[in-house]
């Protein structure tokens, strides 16, 4: 299968740093990609290159199998939902919505922004300003004037950075669902690990400008390729340098004798987070360990001494 968006070997250089540098990446139609890394670490950077916004200093980009970077933005057919979701606060949420397919004189226009309304469940605030809706509701004006485009990708700039953590949880299950709905592609920039593992169908880490490894969710999670994605995508022990999650980290009270890696400890504190507890202990040269229990299993206090042990299969080692 053709990809429907694809980078290779694009890197934009700027006089001060390289943001980007050599970056690869196919895309198929339908899919769900986030592109996951810290704050400066050029996924940004990478939408802006597709989007046109930005030229890239040598590589190519190919949407549809056609190098679009020396086409305008207004030229691709991509669309961008912005991070402050850059609507006019002066129009309508109809006018905002089709503001697009007016300069592009579309035909059949009332049709289309009723059927992306009603998509996006926003049929009967049409004469809505932005200011009279909710930020969750904002939000879903941006996706709406992007998609009744019928762009080949959807790129989202960070596009639930602005709601607050309860809302963000809502509107990502909308998110999911909608795309899924239409089956255009998205591609979608976050630094939110939570975000990143549970919307996309892969997803891409990136930092330094490079893009260290794509794959799926539970690939990337549970086989990750370097030190920096292991510890970017979740908390981890690093203990003599294996690596392995919290999750996978046994605490007991008494020894099993099965238990070929085994470590006695003392409980420095418990932390109850509501659906589990993070039990941190000492090992013996210092090293401070977090194991996740059960909240309905027996309760571990400060100065217990324990044994922490893990499984061969759940250690994470690199190069």
């Amino acid at each position: 299968m053709n990809p429907v968006l694809e980078l290779r070997e694009v890197s934009k250089h700027y006089p001060t740093h390289r943001a980007v540098n050599g970056i690869s990446l196919s895309i198929q139609s339908g899919e769900f990609f986030a592109l996951l890394g810290p704050s400066g670490c050029g996924k940004t950077t990478t939408l802006r290159l597709i989007a046109g916004f930005e030229e890239p200093s040598q590589g190519e980009i190919r949407l549809n199998g056609a190098n679009i970077h020396h086409l305008k933005p207004y030229q691709r057919n991509v669309s961008t939902v912005f991070q402050n979701y850059a609507l006019f606060p002066h129009l309508t949420v109809q006018q905002n919505i089709e503001f697009g397919l007016r300069r592009r004189s579309e035909n059949h226009i009332d049709k289309r922004v009723r059927d992306v309304l009603e998509l996006v469940q926003l049929a009967g605030k049409e004469s809505r300003h932005p200011s009279e809706i909710s930020g969750g509701e904002r939000q879903r004006v941006a996706l709406a004037r992007s998609l009744v485009l019928a762009p080949d990708v959807l790129l989202l700039d960070e596009p639930l950075s602005a709601l607050d953590p309860n809302l963000r949880k809502q509107v990502r299950a909308e998110l999911k669902d909608l795309q899924r709905r239409v089956g255009t592609t998205f591609l979608f920039v976050t630094h939110d690990q939570e975000e990143a593992l549970s919307m996309a169908d892969r997803l891409g880490v990136m930092n330094g400008g490079e893009l260290q490894q794509v794959g799926t969710p539970e690939e990337v999670y549970l086989r990750p390729q370097t030190r920096f994605v292991a510890s970017f995508l979740g908390a981890i022990n690093w203990m003599g340098g294996i690596g392995v999650r919290p999750e996978a980290t046994r605490i007991a009270r008494q020894p099993s004798e099965e238990e070929a890696r085994l470590r006695p400890a003392t409980v420095v504190q418990s932390t109850f987070l509501g659906n589990c507890i993070h039990v941190a202990a000492r090992l013996a040269d210092g090293q401070i360990v977090v194991a996740e229990v059960s909240r309905l299993a027996d309760g571990f206090a400060a100065g217990d001494a324990v044994y922490i042990s893990w499984a061969s299969g759940d250690e994470l080692t690199f190069q």
